[in-house]
């Protein structure tokens, strides 16, 4: 990514995997970040020699993940062969589950999005029932865009709720309580065929930056992430920190305060309670004129669409709901602040449905509070970006959590790998999704 570490930055460690294929994975990454580099630059980069390199280099070519695009500048010798990712050699599937719309992603190798999809949601239909409408629309979604199903390792789905310690069901999931328990990544490798992975929306916001934004493993940095609740997805070394269950980052419950409205988790004055889009919805319905003006004040507009509204009104400048939406972005930005100290990050995104239509009002906000109180603020400086995956962030994200876990196992945490025999995954793959 263009925003992140430049490349001509020197890594803080040598790259020297403890094993061939974690060096091999290592320098695939290094080349993923780089968008365009030379073998030179690689040795240089990575501590390794110029024969290991041309060695891995060599593999990677055969495999098809990597190309030569092409030559780089002269220093006084031969110009150098440039080295790339194969985008078209793999692809990948994201999934986004919600309640009101399933978004599809189709992922080349560069985590760019090569098609989208998007489905009637979850609603209130039996987990199985829509497993299976899941694997169906897949299906569909493959043969429309012309996809070769053996060129797909795998399927990443982002869901909204907690994960159990398996990492492969949903657990309290306010807007999906008949998901409970129920096991997502199971249940869908059966139905389609494909290895799953499940994680949580956040986590694969953070971890699409990663990837498609170029960002070097150097470089750690977070994701929040909000579409109905506030979630936060933070990558370090490479990897999403995950926890002992893989459900670090849920700044939607930091308590903000003591004496404030009970939270559906049990606890008070929770983020998620002072900020997110339904409580700003609600303030803005106690203002009759104000609801009135913005088109929320009729009960039948759900919250996602009253929330879009305010949002637009906010961004065309009116004055009611820029102060709805001011009100939201400072109560996040504590939250934030206190991640960012605890942490000590230099690098923020803000991405999700939730920032679509007023994300410059709230990246002004988080901007402001931590330009100005920041803890470390007179050591370094602390970039907030919005996400330039855009609103479909989970689903791509999740795309990238099947690229990442295949091509970087060295970066994955074990628990988390896709899956342990690609081509036999492959094979499966195409038998079952018709």
């Amino acid at each position: 990514m263009e925003r992140g570490l430049k490349m001509s930055e020197p890594l803080t460690r040598r790259l020297k995997g403890q094993s061939s294929a974690e060096t091999r994975s290592a320098i695939l990454d290094l080349i993923r970040s780089s968008g365009q580099v030379s073998r030179i630059e690689l040795s240089d980069r990575s501590g390794m020699t110029e024969a290991t390199i041309s060695k891995i280099v060599r593999g990677l070519l055969n495999d098809g993940l990597i190309v030569e695009a092409g030559y780089g500048d002269s220093t006084g010798g031969k110009r150098p062969v440039l080295l790339t990712l194969n985008a078209d050699s793999r692809y990948a599937l994201g999934i986004s589950l919600d309640t009101r719309h399933i978004v599809y992603v189709l992922s080349d190798v560069s985590g760019r999005a090569v098609q989208k999809m998007t489905t009637d949601g979850t609603g209130a239909a039996e987990p199985a029932n829509m497993i299976r409408r899941v694997a169906a629309e897949l299906g569909r979604f493959l043969r429309m865009n012309g996809i070769d199903r053996f060129d797909v390792i795998g399927i990443g789905v982002a869901g909204a709720g907690r994960l159990d310690s398996s990492g492969g069901v949903l657990r309290s999931s306010r807007q999906a309580a008949g998901w409970e328990d129920f096991a997502v990544e199971d249940a869908l490798r059966d139905a389609s065929g494909f290895p799953v992975i499940l994680d949580n929306d956040a986590n694969c916001a953070a971890l699409g930056e990663f990837w498609s934004g170029r960002v070097p493993a150097t470089r750690d940095f977070a994701t929040v992430y909000m579409a109905t609740g506030i979630g936060c997805g933070i990558v370090i070394n490479g990897n999403i920190y995950r926890g002992a269950s893989s459900n670090v980052g849920e700044i939607g419950h930091v308590i903000l305060d003591i004496d404030g409205p009970e939270c559906w988790c049990g606890s008070r004055g929770c983020l998620e309670t002072l900020a997110a889009p339904a409580v700003v919805v609600q303030r803005g319905r106690q203002n009759a004129a104000l609801a009135e003006r913005l088109g929320i004040a009729d009960p039948d507009v759900d919250v996602r669409r009253a929330f879009t509204l305010i949002g637009t009104a906010a961004a065309d400048g009116d004055a009611g709901a820029v102060a709805l939406i001011t009100e939201a972005a400072t109560y996040l930005s504590k939250a934030i602040l206190s991640v960012v100290n605890i942490l000590d990050l230099d690098t923020l995104f803000l991405g999700g449905p939730g920032f679509a239509q007023a994300g410059g009002i709230y990246l002004e906000t988080v901007r402001h509070e931590l330009d100005q109180f920041a803890f470390m603020r007179t050591v370094h400086p602390v970039s907030v970006e919005m996400s330039a995956v855009g609103p479909e962030a989970a689903a791509l994200g999740a795309a990238s959590v099947v690229l990442h876990s295949h091509l970087t196992p060295h970066h994955a945490s074990p628990r988390r790998t896709a899956h342990s025999n690609p081509k036999n995954a492959k094979r499966r793959s195409a038998e079952v999704i018709t």
